[in-house]
């Protein structure tokens, strides 16, 4: 395939882009966008999963009041078929407490007729010079 083709480098490019430009902004809206309306978002390995549009934007809906100054970049792109892959860093502050929070890890997404239809985030948070545990 080539670059911006449905399925291709660019195109998965511009999804990735997409939602961690919406992270970011704390944009829910442009989050949400880059999924299908029967998406599957997994937060972590052993989270239950979120399934359907209305699940992930309740999912992200309370970004923007919890996070701040929020900085996402992710790597290259990785692709198999209809399934991508990056590496990503988020930056934030908590609104709360104003520490600082670095988060890193791997996306895994399949993706359905130009949208992503399944995601799998594999990360870990460091606040304080600390691993935190997910509560």
């Amino acid at each position: 395939m080539t670059d911006g083709e449905a399925g291709g480098p660019g195109a998965f490019r511009a999804l990735i882009d997409t939602f961690g430009k919406g992270w970011e902004r704390g944009e829910v809206d442009t989050v949400c966008s880059v999924f299908a309306d029967d998406a599957v978002f997994l937060e972590t390995p052993f989270s239950e999963p979120d399934r359907g549009a209305a699940a992930i934007r309740a999912y992200w809906k309370d970004i923007p009041l919890h996070q701040a100054e929020i900085s996402f970049s992710s790597g290259e792109i990785y692709v198999a078929g209809p399934w991508f892959a990056t590496e990503f860093r988020c930056t934030f502050r908590r609104r709360r407490t104003g520490e600082r929070v670095d988060a890193r890890g791997a996306i895994f997404c399949e993706t359905k007729d130009g949208k992503i239809s399944e995601m799998r985030m594999y990360w870990h948070r460091y606040a304080g010079g600390r691993e935190e545990p997910k509560a």
